[in-house]
């Protein structure tokens, strides 16, 4: 459930008060943040927040686009390795039997349950 419109957007007082000295005096530097909740308002377009994703700090340049979104969106805490391809899944098929495993001295096409003719 979204937050109250009456409200206004969450950011964390500690990020606002540096966003708003660094924009008085015109200095672009990484600000590290833990503050992943905090909503991007248009006074932090143009820098650069080093955002914790429980690791490490993930520098994000914070876009027009951005705007409205929170800052734990652009910071993923997950690191996905993908699934296993149908190609690998044959290649393991087709190098099961071994030299000396089972099957290794029927001849191709005959099962181990069936009669040789």
């Amino acid at each position: 459930m979204p937050r109250s419109l009456k409200k206004g957007p969450f950011v964390d007082d500690h990020l606002m008060k540096k966003i708003e000295a660094m924009n008085a005096q015109n200095d672009r530097k990484v600000v590290k943040t833990w503050s992943r909740r905090s909503t991007i308002t248009p006074e932090m377009v143009g820098h650069t927040l080093a955002v914790y994703n429980g690791r490490k700090f993930v520098p994000v340049y914070i876009t027009e686009n951005m705007v409205g979104h929170k800052l734990g969106e652009f910071s993923p805490t997950r690191q996905f390795k993908g699934h296993s391809s149908k190609v690998e899944k044959v290649a393991k098929v087709a190098g099961a039997p071994l030299a000396g495993g089972p099957g290794a001295g029927a001849p191709a096409g005959a099962g181990a349950g069936q009669k040789q003719g």
